[in-house]
């Protein structure tokens, strides 16, 4: 599965902004798409995910200011941020896995930073 990340960007605290992810190759079976934050020399965890039956998770700290959506039809999955704090800044990448897997591909990342 290929994933191609757009998006991200700058923002202030308090504005919103949108990343989107589109896979590619063979999603087949029931699957999750991912998004994960990685701050430099930290390991990359998980803001928000959602499986291709709309089932989804978010990181404690985005709950209620992030939300996750995903096209089947079109195999994209966008992650709306909204509230943006600075605490959001890092470099967010796109990832899938098969539901019964860990996370197998990950596509580029991208940057959101968020000033105060």
């Amino acid at each position: 599965v290929q994933l191609q990340a757009s998006g991200g960007g700058w923002g202030q605290a308090g504005g919103s902004l949108t990343l989107s992810c589109a896979a590619s190759g063979s999603i087949t079976g029931d699957n999750a798409i991912g998004w994960h934050r990685q701050l430099t020399g930290t390991q990359r965890e998980l803001v928000a995910s959602i499986t291709n039956n709309h089932d989804t998770t978010y990181k404690d700290s985005v709950k209620g200011r992030f939300t996750i959506f995903r096209d089947n039809t079109k195999n994209t999955v966008t992650l709306q941020m909204e509230n943006l704090k600075p605490d959001d800044t890092g470099l967010y990448y796109c990832s899938y896995r098969p539901i019964t897997s860990w996370w197998t591909s990950w596509g580029q990342g991208t940057q959101v930073t968020v000033s105060s």
